[in-house]
């Protein structure tokens, strides 16, 4: 039979410290001054990098269709 480690307060804190959540980067877009996350397309104005990738009126058109 083998004896049980025990764990202390102590042990278990230390383990938990990076449990924590991380605050979110928030970027402020240069052109436009849209505010969007880190390394995703803005959804205000479609833009990642500087090159567009969603068309972003076009998704509008197509949730309002879906709505009727």
């Amino acid at each position: 039979m083998t004896v049980r480690m025990r764990h202390t307060r102590a042990h278990t804190a230390n383990r938990r410290s990076h449990h924590a959540l991380k605050k979110q980067a928030i970027t402020t877009d240069a052109d436009s001054g849209a505010k969007h996350l880190r390394h995703r397309a803005s959804t205000t104005t479609g833009l990642y990098r500087g090159k567009k990738v969603i068309d972003v009126v076009k998704k509008v058109e197509k949730k309002l269709k879906s709505k009727k």
